[in-house]
């Protein structure tokens, strides 16, 4: 069983999403230090000046936990960013599928930083069509060291594979991670070509962008980006 692991993130890029759909088993790491102004409170949307950053605000104190952070209630960000979506892909052929969905998805009464996430991100698994089913590092008990902690968790679940992002050798301890018993790949990611509504294409952008612009075909876009990186690398 292929395992990869990563903090929670609010409505995340494609990178995010791919690895995702590499793996049998997602683990949300809900069990390490929140980092603010990074990516798992904000993301950035396509505007016709570039982008646009939506955040979500917090309320939290220096070494609390990701799962432990609770939202700012005193800022309207739900209509904030429902506005910003509202406009900036008006001319998106498939932004009324599914911002209806995701309007409900805000108007839950979240508290918790970490609910929201993993309700969007299950949101945009089910959007997209990637069946990969997530579960939370809490769950489980781990050590805190960074290689430490992700060899227990797929030792935890029986993972054979665990599938880092990119440069995840550069702060593994790739021999121990290997001596566990568990194998070590890293994701190779080529960023999909798509007609945004904004040109040129400007890529990073979260998920949100390639959903409203190709709609049900958004996961093949998706797939075929990683298969053409695949045959590349395999003539090389």
């Amino acid at each position: 069983m292929r395992v990869t692991i990563h903090q929670p993130q609010f409505l995340p890029w494609l990178g995010y999403l791919d690895k995702i759909d590499q793996a049998d088993l997602f683990i949300a790491l809900d069990t390490v230090q929140f980092r603010k102004n990074e990516w798992q409170n904000r993301n950035r949307i396509r505007t016709a000046d570039g982008c646009q950053w939506i955040t979500v605000p917090v309320i939290h104190r220096f070494g609390q936990l990701v799962k432990d952070v609770r939202i700012n209630q005193t800022v309207n960000w739900r209509a904030q960013h429902l506005r910003a979506l509202e406009i900036h892909y008006a001319k998106a052929p498939f932004r009324d599928r599914y911002l209806p969905e995701l309007r409900s998805l805000y108007e839950s009464p979240w508290e918790r930083l970490h609910d929201v996430n993993l309700a969007v991100i299950r949101w945009l698994l089910g959007a997209f069509g990637i069946a990969t089913p997530v579960r939370c590092a809490s769950e489980w008990e781990a050590r805190e060291e960074p290689t430490d902690r992700l060899i227990d968790l797929c030792q935890a679940v029986g993972a054979s594979c665990y599938l880092s992002g990119p440069g995840g050798d550069d702060y593994l301890d790739v021999p121990r991670f290997e001596s566990s018993g568990v194998t070590l790949e890293m994701q190779r990611f080529q960023h999909p070509l798509y007609r945004q509504v904004y040109e040129p294409l400007m890529p990073a952008m979260s998920a949100i962008d390639l959903l409203c612009c190709c709609g049900p075909e958004a996961l093949t876009r998706l797939r075929e980006a990683r298969a053409g990186q695949n045959v590349h690398a395999a003539t090389k």
